[in-house]
């Protein structure tokens, strides 16, 4: 069961080779579709997409890289699919609230895992 867990889709991230990803801060940010992750590309990276590629991933991806040390800035739509799979596989997470505005229009949720670098 875990192993099909692994490769549900949680959603988009961004990056221009050879692999800078785009971060808000120092986390990856995971748009929970590939429209979104378009809009936050062409918000932080001087409004281009120019050289950008834009891949899906899956929760086994994102939960390897939690391991590593990573952290991840999820909107609200790839938070909510997280969220239950992280849950069901130990790891302390709670609902988060996306109602209020943030100054950039931009709302992130970040995850890293303590203690791990």
């Amino acid at each position: 069961m875990a192993g099909d867990d692994d490769t549900r889709v949680i959603g988009y991230f961004a990056y221009t080779p050879p692999m800078h990803a785009i971060c808000d801060g120092d986390a990856c940010v995971i748009a929970g579709s590939e429209a979104g992750m378009k809009r936050y590309v062409e918000a932080m990276v001087s409004g281009s997409l120019k050289g950008t590629r834009i891949k899906k991933t899956r929760f086994g991806e994102i939960l390897n890289g939690l391991e590593l040390g990573a952290a991840y800035a999820f909107d609200e739509e790839a938070y909510n699919r997280f969220h239950p799979l992280a849950k069901k596989a130990g790891l302390p997470m709670t609902p988060q609230d996306f109602s209020g505005p943030s100054p950039t229009g931009m709302h992130f949720v970040r995850i890293q895992l303590a203690g791990v670098t």
